[in-house]
């Protein structure tokens, strides 16, 4: 019994897939060689057409580039969001302490106008006093 040597004893069946797998492949390349000869006008496009392994390298670098890219570009529109952000917060936060600053003025000039107020009428009291007298 000859086994094949890449596949250790113990797996028969991972070495009897992969060898179906293999003869999937064949079948697939046959039958496109074969639609090939048959239709000319697409013969042109299976001769210039790279095998199945190339392809799908050819088709992941730039995907990969391109996932890439966008990451890049994401973590860029992610950054200037959170700029914009922290820049908005410390704006409104200066905004929160201006306000607060301008409402204790105006308690304190209200206050202050209370007191006239108070002395104004205590000044009047005492002229009416004065007066009646």
């Amino acid at each position: 019994m000859i086994k094949d040597k890449q596949t250790p004893p113990a797996f028969p069946e991972a070495a009897t897939a992969s060898s179906s797998q293999k003869a999937d492949k064949d079948r697939n390349k046959s039958k496109k060689m074969e639609e090939a000869a048959e239709n000319p006008h697409l013969s042109d496009k299976t001769d210039l057409a790279p095998s199945e392994d190339s392809q799908s390298l050819s088709k992941t670098e730039p995907l990969e580039k391109v996932l890439n890219e966008m990451s890049e570009e994401i973590v860029n529109l992610l950054s200037k969001y959170a700029h914009l952000v922290s820049t908005r917060a410390a704006l409104d936060s200066s905004h929160v302490r201006e306000l607060d600053e301008i409402l204790k003025e105006a308690r304190a000039i209200e206050n202050h106008l209370k007191q006239k107020r108070e002395m104004l009428k205590q000044r009047f009291t005492f002229l009416a006093n004065t007066l009646q007298s």
